[in-house]
């Protein structure tokens, strides 16, 4: 069972006029823009949007604006923060646009531990491999494989995108289990469960928040996450190393980073505002409904998380011999 604490929203505000240096009068006239590089609908873009009533008090009354800019797994958007100079843009970060995006993409529009400075690890996100029951007449993991195995090659699987977190994890999947699918990217979270849901494909793998309420529903089935232990939300769900795949059974992560010429107090400001509002029951309550689970680290942390994922997913990717142009 997953414990969290809260505390009020004035309380963390508190919290953070205290804390040294971010007292300090700041421009609060231009909004706080936070660009998601995915569309509207999946996992990324849940994950400021929980935060996003909460985050002007903790700014000083600072507007707080997402756009979504989608695109070429992620890179559109991230390109655009990377390029941003105002001191105002900000962008979420995930293990596919800062981990799997350099290690798959012969060419990227931006360097993933170059041209960014890590604000914080916003949640750690579970992943989920989820089919269409009215598609695949199984219930287990087993069956699944079994199934796969009986029909090699005549299944697809969707994901999020090519050189997404979903497509390696597919790929991690299919090596694991010795079974063969077709990948079918999608251009996003909202676009492949639509897919999913409507018949044309019939296996999904990504993160557990976007796919919950399809979950929930009935209208998709899960056969096991990407956690270390059984989901509160899910508790019917085995996970990955329940099923025997224990190499299939590390979670994805999503964070906010800015252009690396961000000014440090800038950085820092937006930090301790992100962590606070992660301490805000109602956003705990609807992340925990979702299946993510906050984290709040430290930018210099994070920044060096980035740099890990980026080398770890280099030697997974030169494993499968995935390479994207």
């Amino acid at each position: 069972m997953q414990r969290r604490h809260f505390i009020h929203t004035a309380a963390a505000a508190a919290v953070v006029s205290s804390l040294p240096g971010l007292a300090m009068a700041q421009d609060t006239s231009r909004a706080l823009r936070i660009i998601v590089p995915f569309p509207a609908g999946g996992a990324t873009d849940m994950v400021p949007r929980n935060m996003q009533d909460v985050l002007p008090k903790l700014l000083g009354g600072q507007a707080v604006v997402i756009e979504n800019k989608a695109g070429a797994g992620g890179s559109i958007g991230m390109a655009e923060i990377a390029r941003a100079t105002d001191g105002v843009t900000f962008g979420i970060a995930t293990l596919s646009t800062h981990g799997v995006n350099p290690a798959v993409f012969k060419k990227l529009p931006y360097d993933a531990t170059k041209d960014f400075v890590g604000v914080t690890e916003i949640v750690k996100a579970p992943g989920v491999i989820v089919i269409n029951p009215k598609l695949i007449p199984v219930k287990t993991f087993a069956e699944f494989v079994a199934y796969l195995k009986a029909n090699p090659g005549k299944v697809s699987y969707a994901t999020p995108g090519n050189g997404t977190i979903g497509h390696m994890w597919g790929v991690q999947f299919l090596k694991s289990t010795g079974t063969e699918m077709n990948h079918i990217p999608y251009r996003g979270a909202g676009p492949a469960i639509n897919d999913v849901l409507g018949g044309q494909v019939p296996v999904y793998f990504d993160q557990v928040a976007a796919s919950l309420p399809h979950i929930k529903a009935g209208k998709m089935r899960a056969l096991a996450v990407s956690w270390h232990e059984r989901l509160d939300v899910l508790p019917d769900v085995p996970t990955y190393a329940q099923t025997g795949h224990p190499d299939l059974n590390d979670p994805s992560w999503f964070g906010l980073v800015a252009p690396k010429n961000t000014p440090a107090a800038q950085v820092e400001r937006v930090q301790k505002a992100i962590v606070a509002a992660l301490q805000d029951p109602a956003v705990q309550q609807r992340m925990a409904a979702q299946g993510l689970y906050p984290s709040g680290t430290s930018s210099a942390a994070f920044t060096k998380q980035i740099a890990s994922e980026v080398a770890k997913m280099k030697k997974v990717a030169a494993a499968a011999n995935i390479q994207i142009d």
